[in-house]
């Protein structure tokens, strides 16, 4: 592998982490409502934190935002490192991509590596990278979050599937299947505390009702 094509994978692992690290919900909260969101709810830098705190319309927001850094993370990582350079490479800095983008988001570099789950800024990249389970992943998650009113549920729910849907849908590309496996574990892993709770039957529930800070 020449220096140049390391130079760029490098340089695709550096850009998703900061771009994974700008925490839109810090932003949308400190910005237009003046509420720091890490000071009430659970403090979680998420998307379901900014719904107990702020409200759906904040959470909406900030999950979008949060979708749109993983994306743009995946395309600049793809656009760096095109297939032109060999596809194998392709897809392995798209992965990598993915994954530093999740790392930032949970870990971020500008608020001493405090964060979110990462479930919103996976789903970006997801987007970009497997188009095909997309979809069921995105159908599975409202489902879950319709019937139990828990997005950490559903969350974990589509993690676990995830590996699964790749599996039969990109039937015999291991290197993708892999990324699953550990994508889906770190989400799992990141919601170990929420799972917990979930047995105990001690997960809050949401709420549409706008709620007073």
């Amino acid at each position: 592998m020449d220096l140049s094509l390391l130079g760029r994978i490098a340089a695709s692992v550096v850009v998703g982490y900061l771009l994974g690290g700008i925490s839109w919900a810090l932003i949308v909260g400190k910005g237009f409502y003046k509420v720091d969101v890490r000071e009430h709810g659970s403090g979680n830098l998420g998307a379901t934190n900014v719904m107990r705190v702020l409200g759906w319309k904040a959470a909406a927001a900030v999950f979008v935002l949060d979708m749109a850094k993983g994306a743009v993370a995946v395309v600049l990582a793809g656009l760096l490192v095109p297939a032109t350079m060999g596809a194998y490479a392709h897809q392995w800095t798209m992965i990598l991509a993915t994954l530093a983008a999740m790392a930032g988001h949970s870990f971020s570099p500008y608020l001493r590596f405090r964060g979110g789950k990462g479930v919103a800024t996976a789903a970006g990249a997801l987007l970009v990278i497997v188009p095909l389970v997309w979809p069921v992943l995105l159908i599975s998650w409202i489902v879950m979050i319709a019937i139990w009113r828990m997005v950490s549920l559903g969350s974990v729910v589509i993690a676990v599937e995830f590996p699964v849907l790749v599996f039969f849908a990109y039937r015999g590309d291991w290197l993708l299947l892999g990324f699953a496996i550990v994508a889906g574990g770190l989400v799992v892993v990141r919601h170990s505390s929420n799972i917990a709770r979930i047995v105990r039957g001690e997960e809050p529930r949401i709420s549409l009702k706008r709620p007073s800070v």
